[in-house]
């Protein structure tokens, strides 16, 4: 269809509707008629126009009268041009993950998420340097800091965060390492060798021993917890098992675990010091390697995060500096898809949205960078450490309108609600 202006494409509707009736019913019924038919037109036919009509198209078709813009602004309007978006709320399945917000303001949000306009708050400073990790989970902050966890409540309007969190979790004798929510517990993993499973709705926590060193990496889902440590092992634990239920010996540092949505199989990356397979995936039932992602991997080009985006899709970052997407259902020799950060630093952290965007946390200048999959460029970058401080990205998290990301002093928050001037 080619491209016209509004104002052409809405004079192009209404003349073709005045011609129609002026030649069946007259010319002053017709004029009558034009006027009104476009809105007294089924549902069904409207969506099918408004289908062919861009983003800019709909907002100034939204402003033609009221009972338009009521109509212009359901979500089912917008679902299409949405999918195209960054960071939108629509998945790689087609699920909204933000349904409580108007489509349409999402799209407006995504277009300054592509164009890098946000403005940048420090939500929380402290004076000794840290290894912090993040979780979010809808208006609440989780934030690790040496030994215990906050959960802080999140004010978009507020420029801080509050200095006495909601919750504290404590326990550990050494600092977090890393921690995973799940709908009832939050656990965490330190540098004591010990995990901790919390309660999120009573005052409880069960201690889990079995590392013999720092447990460095974590995940948990359905009751499932897997562990990896600098004592060369992965294990496996359930929520309420005082003792590994297997475990696997690495040969290796393991710096990263994440479990697959179905819950049969696990990944782990590690320092690739040892082992120069860094990345496998092990079956959960028999605890066997079933497959090993990649090749050639460089002495020391260890993996150290992993994110599962869907059953069969899986990104990866780590110190050879690439970003990276497998497929599982092809050739696990070789990745669909890679993204180099483009000044040689490693790369500590990556997040997801489901669908287009990726956002990596880099090991120097407290750099975060925006991706599009479609796309071999970066898109956007913030540097948010002095020259002076530099500092990696530990960890980011996002949602829909706001980046939060940790560096060794501050914790940052990316607005990207407004349009300022770019962060450099």
């Amino acid at each position: 269809m080619c491209v016209m202006t509004s104002r052409r494409r809405y004079s192009y509707i209404f003349l073709f509707t005045r011609t129609f009736c002026c030649v069946d019913h007259g010319r002053c019924f017709a004029r009558c008629l034009a006027a009104m038919l476009f809105t007294q037109l089924p549902e069904d036919v409207l969506y099918h126009i408004l289908f062919h009509l861009d983003r800019t198209s709909l907002c100034r078709l939204s402003q033609v009268c009221k009972s338009m813009n009521r109509f212009v602004n359901r979500d089912a309007v917008w679902r299409r041009i949405a999918k195209g978006c960054l960071n939108s709320g629509i998945i790689w399945n087609g699920t909204d993950i933000y349904p409580n917000i108007p489509l349409k303001e999402r799209v407006k949000t995504a277009q300054n998420w592509y164009h890098g306009f946000c403005k940048n708050w420090t939500l929380l400073k402290w004076k000794t340097k840290l290894l912090p990790w993040l979780q979010l989970d809808g208006d609440v902050l989780y934030l690790s800091q040496a030994a215990k966890i906050g959960a802080y409540s999140l004010n978009h309007d507020s420029r801080r965060l509050q200095r006495i969190p909601l919750e504290n979790y404590s326990g550990h004798k050494g600092d977090v390492c890393r921690f995973v929510l799940t709908d009832s517990h939050l656990i965490s993993a330190g540098s004591d060798g010990r995990i901790l499973v919390h309660s999120r709705r009573r005052n409880l926590s069960l201690g889990l021993m079995g590392h013999s060193q720092e447990v460095n990496c974590l995940d948990s889902k359905n009751g499932l917890i897997i562990s990896g440590s600098r004592d060369r092992t992965a294990r496996m634990w359930t929520l309420t098992s005082s003792s590994p239920l297997g475990t696997i010996p690495m040969f290796d540092r393991v710096w990263s675990v994440a479990i697959s949505p179905t819950q049969s199989s696990f990944v782990t990356g590690t320092a690739c010091c040892e082992n120069f397979y860094p990345l496998r995936i092990w079956d959960v039932e028999r605890l066997a390697c079933v497959c090993r992602l990649g090749s050639e991997f460089r002495r020391g080009a260890g993996v150290l995060d992993i994110v599962f985006e869907s059953p069969f899709q899986l990104f990866t970052c780590g110190y050879d500096t690439f970003v990276r997407q497998w497929d599982l259902r092809l050739s696990p020799q070789k990745c669909v898809m890679e993204w180099e950060e483009p000044h040689d630093s490693a790369l500590y952290c990556i997040q997801t949205d489901g669908n287009h965007m990726i956002a990596s946390g880099s090991s120097y200048y407290g750099v975060v960078r925006i991706w599009d999959k479609r796309q071999t460029k970066c898109l956007q970058f913030f540097q948010l450490s002095s020259d002076s401080l530099s500092s990696p990205i530990y960890c980011l998290r996002f949602s829909s309108s706001h980046l939060y990301a940790a560096v060794a002093t501050a914790l940052h928050s990316l607005d990207f609600r407004q349009q300022p001037a770019h962060i450099r």
